[in-house]
């Protein structure tokens, strides 16, 4: 059985804060530490059919960058749960709500300047 390895490594400021994001994955072409801004790592615990996640962002994510991040992550989401249910109509839902979704934090980030 072959096995991949995910490392994250987080670096924190005296307050407990991440200032630094690090991952590494022995199946990545990038054969060094990739920095990242933010995270959303969810695992899901069949035997008591929840989902456990851990979502960190370092304090220098910018609001802007946030919602770019949402808004991929969303139709991220859809894309996956299309391919692992075939239920593109609900995909295609899901998508909508992201755009709905970008275009309204779009809009408040163009109100609050």
């Amino acid at each position: 059985m072959l096995k991949s390895t995910i490392n994250i490594d987080v670096l924190l400021d005296p307050n407990r804060i991440p200032e630094i994001i690090n991952w590494q994955a022995t199946e990545s072409t990038a054969g060094e530490l990739q920095k990242a801004k933010a995270m959303c790592l969810a695992f899901w615990d069949g035997a008591e059919k929840t989902a456990m996640r851990i979502d960190l962002w370092a304090k220098d994510m910018m609001v802007d960058e946030m919602g770019d991040f949402y808004y991929q992550m969303l139709m991220t989401m859809a894309d996956t749960f299309s391919r692992a249910t075939k239920q593109e109509e609900l995909s295609e839902e899901l998508k909508t709500f992201a755009r709905s979704f970008f275009k309204k934090f779009m809009d408040k980030m163009h109100e609050e300047k």
